[in-house]
């Protein structure tokens, strides 16, 4: 039998959104059925839209196979999601496709490609992760995404959904205010982070950085997110969670996989922009439109 199918929320009732938390492995099957199981999960539920993390497809052991496992969005795990979106009349959110790209015969190189689907399948918008993850913490954590990823070339302007306008994200890109106030000028309502951090950085900033994110921007903030040991050489650290526009955290996931729920309320967030308007008080004159001034 069929989940019923998720519809925008009627007019006076506040759409809700679901956030999942999983433990992707190498194995793409396993991974797949634990998404599918999610997604229908919040269906059922009513939400209009699910957020799954980055590596939602598959977390390889090391980047040779991270590279033979990748596939082009018309390949056939992304037609598996389309049939899954239309079989439940969701927008899903998938935060982080190891994608080959038109360039991959030349490169051998992936993108890291947040894609979005609409209830019918259509795939609306794909943002190839801009800023890559390069970091080497002394005895904790060596990471080096640029040695198998392109970077993309472009943030992708904000798209209309039942929960308001989304703007796109992945996991390291939540370390650079200036996109997430770029999205924001661009008319953003929503952002979203789908990530996989790791321990040590997760424990130090995860939560503090996404709630500096939703202030600054006046934004709701959606963090879906890796947890728990994803093969023998990773673990993630999990709390997906989403903030309001004053920063407070209104939903947040327990340890282990599954789903947060949160009410998206464009009411209260146009309230707390216009009881502090700090876009018009922005001094672009001192300091531009991203960053410092020349």
């Amino acid at each position: 039998m069929s989940p019923p199918r998720a519809v925008a929320a009627p007019s006076g009732l506040k759409p809700l959104v679901a956030v999942a938390q999983v433990t992707s492995t190498p194995d793409k099957e396993l991974n797949l059925a634990a998404c599918s199981g999610l997604v229908r999960e919040a269906a059922q539920r009513g939400a209009c839209l699910v957020f799954l993390p980055e590596g939602f497809d598959y977390i390889g052991s090391e980047p040779a196979q991270t590279l033979r496992l990748s596939e082009g969005l018309d390949g056939q795990l992304m037609g598996r999601y389309k049939e899954l979106a239309r079989e439940c009349g969701v927008w899903l959110s998938l935060g982080g496709f190891h994608e080959r790209g038109r360039d991959w015969e030349t490169t051998q190189r992936i993108y890291n490609c947040h894609v979005l689907l609409d209830p019918a399948g259509h795939l609306v918008a794909a943002y190839r992760k801009t800023h890559l993850c390069d970091v080497e913490l002394e005895g904790r954590v060596s990471m080096r995404e640029s040695s198998f990823t392109n970077p993309g070339t472009e943030i992708v302007p904000p798209v209309s959904t039942p929960a308001g306008q989304l703007g796109l994200s992945i996991c390291y890109d939540l370390r650079f205010p200036e996109m997430s106030l770029a999205l924001r000028r661009a008319g953003a309502d929503i952002l979203t982070y789908p990530s996989a951090f790791t321990f040590p950085t997760g424990s130090a900033h995860w939560e503090v950085l996404l709630r500096a994110r939703a202030i600054e921007s006046q934004c709701y903030v959606v963090a879906a997110a890796q947890t728990g040991q994803n093969h023998e050489r990773r673990t993630s650290y999990g709390h997906s969670l989403v903030v309001d526009p004053w920063g407070a955290v209104v939903a947040q996931c327990r340890e282990g996989p599954g789903l947060c729920y949160a009410e998206i309320d464009l009411e209260y967030l146009q309230r707390v922009r216009r009881e502090m308007p700090v876009q018009s008080h922005r001094r672009h004159d001192l300091y531009g439109t991203t960053g410092m001034a020349p």
